[in-house]
């Protein structure tokens, strides 16, 4: 999560594109050059240890857009498929853009 979040910050759209499960990753993945992002809070994790094949991070992503803040709060799922972690997919919370 945090590489990925990391990723997301830099624009390398190749490592997000390179972490994202084969089945749920969109066509077209373009980073915003316009947001700022200005931290990551991982809230909890569930699973996701050396002999898990799934688990869930629960996080909040701070950033900024057009002089304005927002948050992004998700329930990610990540799978492990030949000794990596992918990331799936993810529900949004209601409260995701204060």
């Amino acid at each position: 999560m945090r590489s990925r979040y990391s990723a997301y910050t830099l624009c390398e759209e190749d490592y997000v594109r390179a972490t994202w499960h084969p089945s749920t990753r969109p066509p077209d993945l373009q980073a915003d050059p316009k947001v700022q992002w200005l931290g990551l809070k991982i809230i909890t994790t569930e699973a996701g240890g050396p002999a898990d094949v799934r688990g869930l991070v629960e996080f909040v992503a701070r950033y900024k857009l057009g002089g304005r803040a927002h948050r992004l709060h998700e329930r990610s799922r990540f799978a492990r498929h030949q000794g990596r972690w992918y990331y799936v997919d993810g529900d949004l919370s209601p409260e995701r853009d204060h």
